[in-house]
């Protein structure tokens, strides 16, 4: 509330501003101010459930997925409050960068928590891809070769990659520069001066394709080697239910990702390497704005797509379609029939023990004994 009292003020001071640029001003205050409470909100519900779920499990494959899952939502959590506490902060100053950082701290600071903050998630998400993959498919190397410290080193290395290339801008004497908007600070877009003005932004872009890239190859993976199982019946149906659940939250994060984040990589690729002669504040504010909503659908990947969230729309949906499951039951009766005629006739019993765990009518049951 204070950040729109702010810009009110800032759009009455000496300089004469339009009211179709205090009613941007409002509306860029008012759209922070919702994205950090949506995503602090959304991000500590799905901390607790995810503390809550890796407290209980016992199992060893989740227990690792489910530390991953715990630090993304902790990494976008600190990425909304860090992040939207310095918008906030250059709202109330009414963007005037001149006065309240000289020195260009804080604008050294909002940059490179952009970019960790950006690729954290990116690389989190690649990693929890590749730890599903090689649990899937290589289930004994998993449980042998892989302990709980390695999962621990693996989360380190990824958020130490992410603040070595926040901090190259820096270390490189390349400092992070206030956009055309005024309202964030990022790498050095517009008209590059030099090579390194082409490399700092290509190296973020390509880091967080490459993330995505890996993601969406392992989670194939993962996927086609799970339903090969199912359809080779290699595994109990008990024993895969839990991949099956992290399988679909992981290639919901990264739809979520992709959706999100691919704008504004590709954006920065295309600005980077392509001279300019007007500004391109807007279109690469607009993609900044869209890939802060990763921060925001992340946690409801793991707040919706849960075995009980999952379980009540079943049955919700079961209860409401009371007809076709009639139907569905008739046609289990029919088939079950058919089976007990041929197993009659000479024929082995059938093979799926997957078909135990449908409910059967009483019917059904009458006509075997």
């Amino acid at each position: 509330m204070s950040a729109n009292g702010s810009s009110e003020t800032g759009c009455r001071s000496g300089v004469r501003l339009t009211n179709d640029t205090c009613s941007q001003k409002e509306l860029s205050v008012t759209a922070s101010v919702i994205s950090m409470t949506v995503g602090i909100f959304s991000n500590s519900l799905a901390l607790f459930i995810l503390v809550k779920s890796y407290n209980r499990i016992r199992i060893k494959s989740k227990a690792s997925f489910l530390l991953f899952a715990s630090s993304l939502v902790v990494t976008d959590l600190l990425g909304h409050l860090v992040n939207g506490s310095l918008v906030l902060f250059v709202y109330s100053s009414h963007k005037k960068w001149e006065k309240f950082d000289p020195h260009h701290i804080v604008c050294t600071l909002f940059g490179a928590c952009m970019v960790f903050f950006g690729l954290s998630p990116l690389f989190l998400g690649s990693a929890m891809a590749v730890e599903r993959c090689i649990g899937v498919t290589r289930p004994i190397f998993h449980s042998t070769g892989i302990a709980s410290h390695h999962m621990k080193r693996l989360l380190g290395l990824t958020w130490l990659l992410a603040a070595l290339v926040a901090l190259l801008p820096v270390l490189l004497w390349k400092p992070y520069t206030v956009q055309s908007s005024r309202s964030w600070c990022f790498f050095h877009m517009e008209e590059p001066k030099d090579w390194l003005d082409v490399l700092l932004p290509l190296l973020f872009s390509m880091l967080g394709l490459l993330a995505l890239l890996l993601s969406i190859v392992c989670n194939t993976l993962t996927s086609c080697a799970l339903l090969q199982s199912r359809l080779r019946r290699k595994h109990h149906c008990r024993g895969t239910s839990y991949h099956i659940e992290m399988i679909c939250q992981l290639l919901a994060i990264m739809l979520v990702s992709c959706v999100c984040w691919g704008p504004l990589l590709i954006c920065v690729i295309i600005l980077s390497t392509k001279a300019k002669d007007e500004p391109a504040s807007f279109s690469l504010l607009m993609v900044v704005r869209m890939a802060t909503w990763n921060q925001i659908l992340d946690p409801w990947v793991y707040i919706l797509l849960r075995k009980a969230v999952l379980r009540k729309i079943f049955m919700l949906l079961q209860s409401s379609w009371g007809s076709k499951s009639h139907n569905l039951y008739r046609w289990q009766r029919s088939i079950l029939r058919s089976s007990v005629e041929t197993s009659n006739s000479g024929a082995g019993p059938p093979d799926c023990p997957c078909l135990g765990r449908l409910p059967l009518p009483d019917t059904a049951i009458k006509s075997i004994t």
